[in-house]
């Protein structure tokens, strides 16, 4: 039997270091000090908070599992994984047929809106931190008003750059998307903080349940049948008052 060659010891490896790094990098962008304005936004989960339909941990959790498979799960998820393997080819009338889709399904302005303006930032900010010239490419496109700039689709092209799995470059987003949502609940609620790491330690399996859903989906799998989501959205700009965009 042919003996396999062990690596773990060896720092020098380079797929070992590259992985790392890109890990690294997948975490640093997921930050809560990485100036993107993804934290500046309840996707509509301050309304629920407003009319009192958020008010306990269990609450926050249910609202976040119905934002993970009916929201994520069958929307921006899968335009992530499309455009991971759509960059991975180059396919640039492929990435803008999923840009335009990801404004389309998002029934809410301020859905619209918060993709968009999330995107431009992020694809603003992570461009000077690695040398790729099509993620380049397409913030030229983006500045040029060709394309809208979905965060999904800007994510996804970046992912696929950096080098990670699609399926790590999946959950991670959900993750960083569910972790969003219960620190914008602890301040707004308020919870305590002990709280909000409780819900989202409890989240972390519906998270990965989540991504393993996604990588067995294709665009003909996707919907948006959030509509509870969407209408707290539309309602989000007529609240009294807002701490959050959305």
């Amino acid at each position: 039997m042919k003996q396999q060659k062990d690596v773990s010891s060896s720092h020098s490896n380079t797929v070992d270091t590259l992985t790392n790094l890109s890990i690294l990098q997948l975490l640093q962008i997921h930050d809560s000090a990485f100036p993107i304005g993804s934290y500046t936004h309840s996707y509509g989960m301050e309304t629920y908070i407003q009319e009192d339909h958020i008010r306990t941990k269990e609450q926050l959790i249910e609202f976040c599992q119905g934002y993970l498979f009916h929201n994520l799960v069958n929307g921006d998820a899968i335009l992530i994984q499309e455009a991971f393997h759509a960059a991975k080819d180059r396919d640039i009338a492929r990435l803008t047929e999923l840009d335009e889709l990801c404004g389309a399904m998002k029934l809410a302005k301020e859905s619209k809106e918060a993709s968009v303006n999330v995107g431009k930032q992020f694809v603003r900010t992570v461009t000077p931190l690695m040398e790729c010239p099509f993620l380049s490419q397409w913030k030229e496109k983006i500045e040029r008003e060709e394309v809208k700039g979905h965060y999904a689709v800007l994510y996804g092209i970046y992912c696929e750059a950096l080098g990670v799995n699609v399926f790590h470059a999946v959950m991670t987003f959900m993750y960083a998307s569910i972790s969003g949502l219960v620190q914008n609940a602890v301040r707004a609620v308020p919870f305590g903080q002990n709280t909000g790491v409780q819900a989202l330690n409890e989240l972390l399996i519906s998270v990965e349940e989540a991504a393993q859903t996604v990588m067995s989906l294709t665009m003909d799998d996707l919907t948006n049948n959030a509509l509870g989501i969407e209408l707290a959205s539309m309602k989000h700009e007529f609240l009294f008052s807002r701490l959050f965009i959305s």
